[in-house]
């Protein structure tokens, strides 16, 4: 039986990060993979939701071309067309992941691995032996009681990154980041849109100030939606689908898109029978990404972390770093950035306004509108940059509104996990005109010495 410093179950992003980093360390590896390399993420997630919401930008582009005294007219979505570019960026990365995983002598096993021991993997009737297991299967799209997924009426995020038509109309039950995106993408290619979402407001998970500001831009756009009530029953006949909600409303659409969230891949993998502590199918770690059995770790969606692909990495390559002994830092869960890719979007680094308060900081806050922002003007988008801090301290949560405020992250990033203050930044000067001009601003005004804004 051959034995390797790792085996890893799952190749998704957290597995292969964390093969092509222990590979790097001289480590020898075994990755397993049911699927395709790249996982979800790759396949099925961040890559081609991505790819679609591009292609819905383009089309409101050649819808809005007058705007910009541009004579362009939308003539339709050609779905096939969208597929083909959407899998040929797909298919180009998968390639190269291939190469790099080849490259790194890494020993790459298709099929689906099952933990039989402690330190055993079996996989196509082969065994794998490991001085370490790093389980990393991910996750699935979830559904609820009653809600039957065919694949055709009622699917989920995996069929919707696939769908080779455009819907008449649309019910999206869940007004997460998954829901919003999806949302987005079907209302620029032409349908109409409903999302129904339990809770209060749509992302939840984001300040409330962005999420208040997204659900006027989606009214805006004409995309409904429903909160604070949650799903009774569905039926279904020839025409579509009808929702029930449990306050006696229904909806009827083409396709309900189920996106509830994602639930952790752990059934009938051994991983109980080795004695791993689980809550609810998940995984449970330390800071290190450690099991509660020694020589098992587990990253990526399968543990209750964030559920996002760069968390995944990020988990990886602390696993394979610990194991080769360089002791990394534990992962600063609030230090992860996030974005919603929806138009507009909504990204976010630190904590929201409850948090801070929750947590017993004294805060001071700021939010700079976008509309004094010259390249927000030639964009024309509608957004704001909002700034929590302690009273003379550091930042605590950036949270931003806006087209391609996504790429604003990167800086928003260093300054919550450098711990900066509004006058460290203030003094940087940004390249005018772009975006990032509007994080200048809005820590300059912080630090009471706003230039284009009313202080």
């Amino acid at each position: 039986m051959p034995e390797f410093d790792l085996v890893i179950i799952g190749g998704g992003s957290g597995g292969y990060a964390c093969a092509l980093r222990s590979a790097q360390l001289g480590k020898s590896v075994a990755l397993i993979e049911a699927d395709k390399v790249g996982g979800t993420c790759l396949h099925k997630g961040c890559i081609p939701t991505k790819a679609l919401l591009h292609s819905a930008e383009i089309a409101d582009g050649a819808r809005e071309g007058e705007r910009f005294g541009v004579k362009s007219t939308f003539n339709g979505i050609d779905m096939a067309g969208v597929n083909t570019y959407k899998d040929g960026v797909i298919s180009r990365l998968h390639k190269g992941l291939q190469g790099l995983v080849k490259s790194r002598a890494i020993t790459y096993v298709e099929g689906h691995g099952k933990l039989i021991s402690k330190n055993t993997v079996e996989v196509n009737g082969e065994k794998y032996v490991g001085k370490n297991i790093v389980l990393a299967t991910g996750s699935y799209a979830k559904t609820l009681p009653g809600l039957e997924i065919d694949g055709k009426q009622i699917i989920t995020s995996d069929h919707g990154t696939k769908l080779d038509y455009v819907p008449k109309s649309v019910i999206v039950l869940g007004g997460g980041v998954i829901g919003c995106e999806f949302a987005s993408v079907w209302k620029s290619f032409g349908a109409e849109v409903t999302i129904i979402e339990g809770l209060p407001h749509l992302i939840a998970l984001e300040d409330e100030s962005s999420s208040k500001q997204l659900e006027r831009a989606f009214r805006k756009r004409g995309i409904n939606f429903e909160l604070g009530t949650f799903f009774k029953s569905v039926s279904k006949n020839a025409d579509g689908v009808t929702v029930t909600l449990e306050n006696g409303k229904t909806f009827s659409a083409e396709i309900l898109m189920v996106s509830v969230g994602r639930g952790p891949v752990s059934a009938n993998l051994g991983y109980e029978e080795a004695g791993i502590s689980m809550d609810r199918g998940y995984v449970l770690v330390d800071d290190k990404c450690r099991t509660n059995v020694p020589g098992i770790w587990a990253v990526g969606d399968l543990i209750p972390t964030l559920q996002l692909a760069h968390v995944g990495f990020a988990e990886g390559m602390l696993v394979a770093e610990e194991i080769a002994g360089l002791n990394p830092r534990p992962i600063n869960y609030d230090g992860i950035p996030r974005v919603t890719y929806s138009d507009p979007e909504v990204a976010s680094v630190g904590l929201t306004t409850a948090e801070a308060k929750k947590r017993g900081h004294d805060i001071i806050e700021l939010s700079y509108d976008l509309a004094g922002n010259g390249k927000a003007q030639i964009l024309n988008t509608a957004g704001s940059i909002k700034l929590i801090a302690e009273k003379n301290g550091p930042i605590l949560g950036v949270h931003m509104v806006g087209a391609r405020v996504g790429e604003l992250l990167a800086e928003a990033e260093l300054i919550f996990n450098w711990e900066a203050r509004a006058d460290d930044v203030a003094s940087l000067i940004h390249a005018h005109p772009t975006l990032s001009e509007a994080m200048g601003e809005a820590h300059m005004a912080l630090a009471g010495k706003p230039l284009h804004a009313h202080g």
